[in-house]
């Protein structure tokens, strides 16, 4: 009977987001996600025989699933600003009230092959028609709507660089209280 694996599907996905995030994709080696991991290399390779570039596909995938949640509200709540808010505060937990990168940005900083780009291209549209359709239901024209939401990503994407870069966080906890404000008219 084959040994049980030591990490589950769902914490190596977690566990090698939180790599990537960190080192983005060029700057992350097979030795990095086998420390975070604790799995050996084989192991590894054996969960995940296309190497790294299959391995950075489970974390945006990952990301893509925790994105769903976090927008949940956005999409779902039938009062949009009080969606908009939830969204806010969950954004500020699953970015670490702004400690952490966004891996959208750090994987694609250089050296990602095409197919990851792509895929994080599609997780930031996803967001980004969210975003769209929230401000639309909140009463936006389309064309209002479109800005609203491009300009809440740049935002909140800005914020994030500036706190990895200067080390404040600030600036991403004020984009997040303004969220509702960018996208929901009066709001």
């Amino acid at each position: 009977m084959p040994r049980p694996p030591s990490v589950d599907e769902d914490q190596l996905a977690d566990l090698i987001v939180a790599v990537f995030r960190e080192k983005g994709f060029e700057g992350t080696g097979i030795g990095d996600l086998a420390a975070a991991s604790g799995l050996q290399r084989a192991s590894l390779y054996h969960r995940f025989p296309a190497g790294k570039e299959q391995m950075a596909q489970v974390a945006l995938t990952r990301v893509g699933q925790r994105f769903d949640g976090v927008l949940a509200p956005l999409r779902d709540d039938p009062d949009v600003a009080r969606g908009v808010a939830e969204t806010a505060r969950r954004l500020g937990e699953f970015y670490g009230a702004g400690a952490l990168s966004c891996v959208l940005d750090t994987m694609t900083l250089a050296g990602a092959p095409a197919p990851l780009r792509d895929h994080a291209r599609s997780l930031a549209a996803a967001w980004i028609d969210a975003m769209t359709a929230a401000a639309r239901r909140a009463g936006h024209r389309p064309d209002a709507a479109v800005r609203a939401a491009r300009d809440a990503f740049v935002r909140l994407e800005g914020a994030l660089v500036l706190g990895r870069v200067t080390g404040d966080t600030g600036v991403f906890a004020e984009t997040l209280a303004l969220l509702p404000t960018l996208l929901v008219p009066d709001g």
